[in-house]
């Protein structure tokens, strides 16, 4: 697994594109495993911190209990409207809760402390993919990243 630094550091454009739909709207949707194995989405809001990528939770969410209680996860940025301008971003991995004070006040430092309790977990990646319309509008661009390997690019009609 990789942190957002890493990425950017092995796939600068790709991360770019993704960093613009994930900052481009503020909520997203993420999936988390419940106790028994079924999947669950969410909403969820994302932010970048000290070269990381980061998610939180209202204290006490079945989201948060989800991710305390098996830490993989799907994020899929919301696509916006219907044009697919700056492509679909999905990513997975595992959400890591920070519990460490230290860090907590840090994350907190410039922005609105929450109005209740909170979970916050740094996001791990295992994969990343955009799809875009190709320019030519005629077929898609899948590109698709994993930590120590080779982006792929499969372009589909």
């Amino acid at each position: 697994m990789a942190g957002w630094e890493l990425f950017v550091a092995s796939a600068p454009d790709l991360a770019r594109a993704v960093h613009a739909r994930l900052t481009a709207t503020k909520h997203h949707v993420v999936a988390t495993l419940r106790a028994d194995g079924s999947p669950r989405v969410s909403g969820t809001e994302v932010q970048f911190h000290e070269r990381d990528l980061w998610m939180g939770s209202m204290g006490g969410s079945r989201k948060a209990d989800d991710l305390r209680q098996d830490p993989r996860f799907a994020l899929h940025a919301n696509p916006g409207d219907a044009s697919m301008e700056g492509g679909d971003a999905k990513l997975s991995g595992r959400a890591i809760e920070i519990t460490d004070p230290g860090v907590i006040t840090r994350w907190l430092e410039g922005r609105e402390l929450p109005p209740g309790p909170f979970h916050l977990f740094r996001v791990d990646l295992e994969q990343v993919t955009l799809t875009r319309v190709h320019p030519a509008g005629d077929r898609l661009v899948i590109e698709t990243w994993h930590p120590g390997r080779l982006i792929t690019v499969v372009e589909r009609t």
